[in-house]
């Protein structure tokens, strides 16, 4: 699959970190991405205990990668990675409960293209039936994280004015918006980046990966949430329904905060006030142009 003779690199590689996932889950989110351009080239790492998907990710028309282990979500995305640096111009994380249309890509790489100054980028990512996800965050405390996993709904209730700033329930999500957390289920990173940022961290198995690496990119260039196309996620909340996920994430949790910060982390309340800064600008922008247009209106019915 990876053939790249010439000297130009392939626009997008990606990447899908399976474990014991259905075949027709992991054909479709193949096949969502290639849909994107015959150019394209993806591999699945596969973190099961045998290799029952091999040959469905041949027929689908990815490249296979057996760990015969799991390895853990970053560690797997890693291998692929490495494997496509200095190939392709981006590289796309992608879960493999994952689809869209062939428009997807193209339209994120357009807008990668055209704006230099983003490092990473989101699009629109929505239930199979439609409701929106709500994917988009500040950079976490530890309370944002404790309130919203075990606050229940009193908890949530009490603390609603903390917990709408987090998930930034506020701010205009209509248009393309710098973000400081975003989900790895899909993003699209460029791939020069991750030599200078590093990975995805290994030390986490699961969960808290995709904010720590949207940190690191946010430190050096702009992570948006691109609305203008949508992709669809089988997302279940593992955490909130199985122990040993919940335990997985908790010790994410532990290691993502004894790394950066449990109280005092000057980095994350200046990236998320940047990032709050430049909503407010926009909106205020917007509400001008609304003004001079009504101006403008009232005037001409006037004469």
């Amino acid at each position: 699959m990876l053939t790249n003779d010439s000297q130009t690199p392939l626009p997008i590689s990606g990447s899908i970190v399976a474990y014991e996932n259905s075949p027709a889950q992991i054909s479709l989110a193949i096949r969502s991405f290639i849909s994107g351009a015959p150019s394209l080239a993806i591999t699945v790492i596969d973190n099961s205990p045998t290799d029952s998907l091999r040959g469905v990710v041949a027929q689908a028309g990815a490249e296979y990668h057996f760990n015969g282990r799991n390895v853990g979500f970053g560690a797997g995305h890693n291998i692929a990675i490495e494997k496509y640096s200095g190939v392709s111009e981006y590289h796309l994380i992608l879960n493999p409960d994952v689809s869209f249309g062939p428009e997807m890509l193209q339209a994120l790489y357009q807008f990668m293209h055209r704006n230099s100054d983003v490092g990473l980028v989101m699009p629109r990512v929505l239930y199979p039936g439609g409701d929106e996800q709500g994917l988009c965050k500040l950079l976490p405390t530890p309370s944002d994280l404790l309130i919203r996993r075990f606050g229940g709904l009193l908890g949530r209730s009490i603390f609603r004015g903390q917990m709408d700033r987090y998930l930034l329930r506020g701010i205009d999500l209509t248009t393309p918006r710098v973000v400081p957390s975003l989900s790895g289920c899909c993003m699209l990173v460029r791939t020069i980046l991750f030599q200078k940022v590093g990975l995805f961290d290994e030390r986490y198995f699961l969960y808290m990966e995709d904010v720590d690496l949207c940190r690191r990119i946010g430190e050096v260039s702009k992570t948006v949430y691109f609305p203008d196309v949508t992709v669809y996620h089988e997302y279940q909340k593992g955490s909130y329904h199985n122990w040993l996920l919940t335990r997985h994430h908790i010790k994410s949790a532990w290691k993502y905060f004894g790394k950066w910060g449990w109280f005092m982390d000057k980095t994350r309340d200046e990236l998320n006030q940047r990032a709050l800064l430049s909503a407010f600008r926009s909106s205020h922008e917007r509400s001008l142009e609304q003004g001079d247009a009504h101006h403008l209106l009232s005037d001409r019915l006037r004469k």
